[in-house]
């Protein structure tokens, strides 16, 4: 029966997806259509556009079962940092202005961005290469767990098929309907999210195992107090560092940008900011609940760690398989999760390769070849996109050591990259060219430095353990550089800073 209801909505899930494609392909036909939508994305659309590219299947099989278990309740802290800084401030502080400056520099794209308001064409070649090279990689990332949820519903089958169906799937609409149909399909995918994480946390709540909101704090405490201490106990320097890599780090992301500039009036940013910001609450801290809620159904063995098979990355399933499987209507929630896990993973993916697309047709391409034709560029930005998609799909079902060892440090090398070059540049008039290379320098440099360094003295399985702080320290580091810099180099010319902010004021 399990296995029947979730095929059923697996089937029924792939053709909404492929008619909002083919619905999507007649307003993708030109470089600004496929990327923007035209820049006349709505506020709903564009909301849940940037809520379901923030959170990946990654926070509900990995983070949420690694934090909920070894944290408890405080690892909650997450999912609210992610909403009240990631969304929340990020919209109020970034949308208006990235809206605007965007249009007045006619830039599609964050490395387009970069070289308009600093005058660089290698400051957008290297942007993109940044980008080509650390999110594919991270892009393999979104597939993690994933294997791991399909082969516990369906028992037997090979996860690499999971994998494929979400590489597929996700290639056909974005290369037909572009960033329309990605937006779109965001939407859909994101009431899917809502009503499976709902359902989810009612249903483990109302479980013997737990026996209500009020009995799962006492009956956790008890098993270690330390699991209902709010402030995170003696992993608080853990929680914060992952909530400032989380909530700050989609400050200088690519794929979350890039969802400012598509908003079709600066009044729908209200309207955005306040749904993107609840729908992060929701997400956010129902999964990271439901991970801590997995010390009341799984034993743990004689080393404080979960009893299941596949460490952390199975807790999160193991639960839903015990839970959800003893009644029509917890098995039909169940299929809803998975769809819920391909949704989170397909709306990221896609949002990360039109992030990887563009840079390469849209950015490089176009430095090499400034006459290819828009038709053309369109073209080959689809191509481009199956190529990646391909890409990740391989990277995440080959194992490559050196891919799997890139994608722990993607995140902070491209945060670390952009977000201080970026948050100067949309504010003060005083940041220089010299300033902000600095900034953009940092992401790898800092990573780099702090990666060499731990290796030599600690192990390279220690140094990828401080991956998080690695991605803190480039950020705070890019931020504090750029102005920092900019105080002693050749500033821009009035004529350059009042045509870049004349709109802002």
């Amino acid at each position: 029966m399990t296995q029947l209801i979730a095929t059923i909505s697996l089937a029924v899930f792939v053709i909404v997806m492929l008619i909002v494609g083919v619905y999507s392909t007649k307003k993708a036909g030109t470089v600004e259509g496929f990327l923007l939508g035209g820049r006349g994305i709505g506020p709903w659309l564009s909301a849940f556009a940037y809520g379901t590219t923030y959170f990946s299947a990654v926070i509900f099989i990995g983070y949420a079962g690694m934090f909920g278990w070894t944290i408890g309740m405080g690892s909650m802290w997450i999912g609210f940092g992610n909403a009240i800084i990631g969304c929340l401030l990020a919209w109020i502080f970034l949308a208006k202005r990235t809206r605007r400056m965007t249009r007045t520099l006619n830039s599609r794209t964050m490395p387009e961005f970069f070289a308009a308001r600093y005058n660089s064409r290698r400051m957008k070649l290297y942007s993109a290469v940044i980008i080509f090279i650390f999110l594919v990689p991270y892009a393999a990332g979104v597939y993690k767990g994933l294997g791991t949820m399909f082969s516990a519903i369906f028992v037997g089958a090979d996860p690499v098929i999971c994998m494929f169906i979400v590489a597929a799937l996700t290639g056909i609409y974005l290369v037909l309907g572009g960033y329309v149909a990605t937006a779109t399909n965001d939407f859909i995918q994101g009431l899917i999210m809502i009503f499976g994480i709902v359902a989810m946390v009612l249903i483990l709540v109302s479980r013997p195992e737990v026996g209500g909101f009020a009995s799962a704090f006492e009956k956790l405490s008890a098993i270690d107090p330390k699991l209902t201490d709010i402030t995170g106990g003696d992993s608080r320097n853990f929680l914060i560092t992952n909530i400032v890599l989380t909530s700050f780090g989609v400050w200088g992301l690519p794929q979350m940008v890039h969802k400012y500039y598509a908003i079709k009036n600066e009044k729908d940013i209200k309207i955005g900011t306040t749904v993107s910001t609840l729908f992060a609450i929701l997400i956010g801290c129902g999964a990271y609940f439901t991970g801590s809620l997995s010390r009341l159904f799984l034993d743990a063995d004689d080393k404080g760690l979960p009893n299941v098979a596949g460490g952390f990355d199975n807790v999160v399933p193991s639960v839903l398989m015990r839970a959800l499987t003893e009644s029509i209507f917890s098995t039909i929630v169940l299929s809803v999760i998975l769809l819920l896990l391909l949704s989170a993973s397909m709306s990221t993916l896609s949002s990360i390769v039109l992030s990887s697309s563009s840079a390469v047709s849209v950015d490089m391409v176009r430095e090499v070849r400034p006459q290819i034709k828009p038709k053309n560029q369109v073209i080959l930005m689809r191509v481009l996109c199956l190529v990646f998609i391909a890409l990740s799909y391989i990277f995440a079902t080959a194992n490559i050591s050196f891919i799997v060892n890139l994608m722990s440090f993607s995140w902070g090398v491209v945060a670390g990259s952009f977000i201080g070059p970026f948050l100067w540049g949309l504010y003060s008039k005083k940041i220089t060219k010299t300033g902000a290379w600095a900034g953009m320098l940092a992401g790898i440099v800092v990573v780099g430095t702090m990666l060499t360094y731990y290796t030599v003295t600690a192990g390279f399985e220690a140094a990828k353990s401080m991956a998080p702080v690695f991605g803190v320290s480039a950020m705070a580091v890019s931020f504090v550089i750029v102005p920092l810099v900019s105080l002693f180099t050749k500033k821009f010319s009035e004529e350059h800073n009042t045509k870049v902010f004349e709109i802002i004021e």
